[in-house]
């Protein structure tokens, strides 16, 4: 069984660790921010960020039942509008599990999506999967940077313990 207090605490680690991203992204000419990397799902830095955030908004919002719309790259074009949207998604995250017991989290509930389908899913499951999509999209945005020449130190979970 999840607890609320353990996935708050995975979820509050992983938008530090986001976070210590986001400053490096700061660091980089804005012309690499916007670059095209070849191979990579979303081929610039700033639309693998503006995913990692559509993808907490859309799962939280799923969870409640509620529509949502993704934001495009034209309305985050600079880190400092991608740190926003991180604030805005993370707030949404944390006001929804506030409203969860520990019960809750571990049960069953049907998930509807825009196009008629659906899921039964637990909360539990969809948060486990929104952290670790996070950390799976941050190891593709450090590679990038790497290829771009501006590696990123260290930013994983075990600076937070």
């Amino acid at each position: 069984m999840f607890t609320l207090d353990g996935v708050r605490k995975f979820h509050d680690w992983t938008h530090a660790s986001l976070n210590l991203l986001l400053d490096h992204l700061s660091s980089i000419p804005t012309i690499d921010y916007e670059k095209v990397v070849p191979n990579f799902g979303f081929p610039t830095l700033r639309e693998q960020v503006i995913h990692i955030f559509n993808c907490e908004g859309f799962w939280i919002y799923t969870l409640q039942g509620l529509p949502y719309n993704d934001r495009e790259s034209a309305d985050c074009p600079t880190v400092t509008d991608a740190k926003l949207f991180e604030q805005d998604v993370a707030l949404q995250t944390r006001t929804y599990l506030s409203g969860l017991t520990d019960q809750q989290l571990n049960s069953a509930v049907e998930l509807k999506f825009s196009d008629e389908d659906g899921a039964i899913r637990t909360p539990a499951f969809v948060l486990h999967h929104i952290l670790t999509h996070a950390f799976h999209h941050k190891g593709q945005i450090v590679a990038m940077c790497r290829a771009l020449g501006h590696p990123a130190s260290d930013t994983d979970l075990f600076r937070f313990g």
